[in-house]
């Protein structure tokens, strides 16, 4: 059952590693097919350098286990409020990754500083509060993403335009179209972090970059008008 997805999210997991997004079991891929309204994740606790495609595990919208040998990611509820609540999403990833974390255990978004971070990602990226305490004793994965979810529309943020979110004294999780762009989106969140945190350690004053310049950056690769590429 969906073998080709499952190949997909394996490769797209294995690259966690492969961009030091992940120390030892730190995270987590899925992909969804929107027509048949199952998405594949990573099982829980494996290691990566055990990993096979054959131990992804399908999961339903309804959040029923639909094959597989191994328990999902524990986050899989996380993903799976994330796929009903952002329709246009077709990956999910979760990381630890260290500098945007860092931001996470911080409590705060991470402004945009330059167009690095404005060529991907469309204002700051935000940091969504903890979750209370009968939240976390009730359902906490569920409860994250209905969080991030919510805090999104409280916010009007576009979650196309902002794929990524940070969990206060968490974590992040980001998306994309399918597991790899989501995979992309982890990377930059990680490299903006990085590029910010250095940026406040050089100039503790430092003040977001101009709004005309984020839109210029922003929009000329994203939306009707876009000119960057080949396409």
């Amino acid at each position: 059952m969906l073998e080709e997805l499952k190949k997909a999210v394996y490769e797209a997991n294995m690259l966690l590693p492969e961009y030091k997004l992940v120390t030892f079991t730190w995270g987590n891929v899925s992909g969804i097919d929107r027509e048949k309204g199952l998405f594949v994740i990573k099982p829980s606790g494996v290691d990566y350098n055990k990993l096979t495609p054959d131990d992804m595990v399908v999961m339903d919208l309804q959040g029923n286990k639909v094959e597989g040998k191994y328990k999902p990611s524990s986050d899989t509820p996380t993903h799976l409020v994330l796929y009903n609540r952002f329709p246009k999403i077709g990956g999910v990833v979760h990381t630890h990754s260290s500098w945007a974390t860092s931001w996470a255990q911080a409590g705060r978004d991470i402004p945009c500083y330059g167009t690095t971070h404005a060529d991907y990602i469309y204002g700051e990226i935000p940091c969504v509060r903890n979750l209370t305490k009968a939240e976390i004793e009730d359902d906490y994965e569920k409860n994250t993403g209905i969080l991030i979810a919510d805090e999104f529309e409280l916010r009007k943020k576009d979650y196309i335009a902002v794929p990524t979110v940070l969990c206060k004294n968490h974590g992040v999780f980001s998306w994309g179209k399918d597991a790899f762009e989501a995979v992309h989106n982890a990377v930059v969140t990680e490299e903006v972090a990085k590029m910010a945190g250095r940026c406040e350690m050089i100039n503790a004053r430092v003040q977001p970059a101009p709004q005309e310049l984020q839109d210029k950056h922003y929009y000329r690769k994203h939306g009707a008008n876009a000119y960057y590429g080949q396409d």
